[in-house]
């Protein structure tokens, strides 16, 4: 089924100004409302999940965590909308906050999400290496530890 490119567009803007909000407040619930209530996520590290409720349940868990609660930006690097698939495919980041000296530290991953109309896509799924986010969390914690030396392990510990 093919759909309006612009329609495609409009959904994937909501859902990525949802991630960064979810990422700077904590909150994913807006996030996962971007999504059908029978999504599909696809997970490489994590696994497969199936509804709203059991992907709120696993992003909350995930991202809540320290160091994980300082990754808060997902700017795409590049994407592409398959008008006739519905489909957007493309490259984002997951960004971590600036621990005081004003490097980038993140990791990407592709992910493509099928879009199901009325504003919602039906799934999504990321594709990386989690051997390559082990290298920028190590450099962002010792960025973070040098810059913040009453807290070297975070604020939670």
């Amino acid at each position: 089924m093919a759909f309006d490119r612009d329609e495609i567009q409009a959904a994937f803007d909501r859902y990525q100004a949802a991630a960064n909000e979810a990422g700077r407040t904590g909150d994913w619930g807006p996030w996962v409302d971007c999504f059908t209530p029978d999504l599909h996520y696809v997970e490489h590290l994590y696994g497969e999940f199936h509804g709203r409720e059991a992907v709120l349940a696993w992003i909350t868990d995930t991202m809540t965590v320290w160091p994980f609660t300082q990754m808060q930006l997902f700017p795409w690097d590049w994407y592409t909308i398959d008008a006739e698939q519905g489909w957007i495919v493309g490259q984002v980041e997951n960004r971590f906050v600036d621990p005081g000296d004003g490097e980038v530290y993140e990791g990407a991953n592709w992910t493509r999400l099928v879009y199901a109309g009325d504003g919602l896509f039906a799934s999504e799924e990321d594709v990386y290496n989690p051997a390559h986010f082990a290298p920028p969390v190590k450099a962002w914690l010792a960025a973070y530890a040098a810059h913040h030396p009453e807290a070297p392990n975070g604020p939670e510990a």
